[in-house]
């Protein structure tokens, strides 16, 4: 019984850690964001108090073998030195998206690059078209798997999930050419994502559910 006690009570108390990190640093988000009117910033306060505890939740129930920052309320690990992209061909990708039963809510890595950073952003698929040899991810919207590139943002690389990769993406490691940079800090989006990855089996992806402390 006190085990129990103990245990709730840890729970609780990282619980709100988690929220307080994650509810601090999207007030300061919103703060700097330009939104066309005051509907807009009424809608995003009403939604963040589900959303904060949603992933607050997730991120305490779910099996990830990542370190979780409490304070930050993000997932840590070593960053490599490059892209860990090495062993990803365009063939090796497309083989693997067309040799798997594609399910809605699988959480797939996407390769994003600009001028200036490069890095990995958690996406996960809303739309399966079997027909056209294409999905639709909830971010990036549609990739091609009969098309090199697939995605008519060029800026947009499909990658091979993988242990590596979604470690470096639930990470935020960002590169600076062949450098390391300062890892980003993930938006709810994406931490929600994060907490739907089956580790065990990247062909599948993992219901969310998250315990709600009060």
């Amino acid at each position: 019984m006190h085990d129990l006690l103990s245990n709730a009570l840890e729970h609780s108390t990282q619980f709100s850690e988690l929220c307080s990190a994650l509810y601090e640093r999207e007030i300061n988000l919103l703060a700097n964001t330009q939104l066309n009117s005051k509907e807009q910033i009424q809608a995003r306060l009403k939604s963040l108090n589900y959303y904060v505890k949603r992933t607050a939740g997730s991120m305490l129930a779910v099996q990830s073998p990542l370190l979780l920052d409490l304070q930050n309320a993000s997932w840590t690990e070593k960053q490599s030195k490059q892209l860990p992209i090495k062993e990803q061909t365009d063939a090796d990708i497309q083989k693997w998206y067309q040799s798997n039963k594609l399910c809605l809510g699988l959480v797939v890595p996407v390769l994003i690059k600009d001028r200036e950073k490069s890095r990995i952003m958690i996406d996960c698929i809303d739309r399966v078209d079997e027909e056209n040899q294409r999905f639709r991810t909830n971010y990036c919207g549609w990739f091609y798997l009969n098309k090199t590139p697939s995605h008519q943002d060029e800026s947009y690389t499909l990658l091979k999930p993988s242990k590596k990769v979604f470690t470096a993406a639930c990470s935020g490691h960002q590169w600076q050419g062949n450098n390391r940079t300062q890892p980003l800090t993930l938006p709810l989006r994406e931490l929600l994502l994060s907490c739907q990855i089956n580790w065990r089996n990247l062909r599948l992806p993992v219901s969310l559910k998250s315990t709600i402390f009060n």
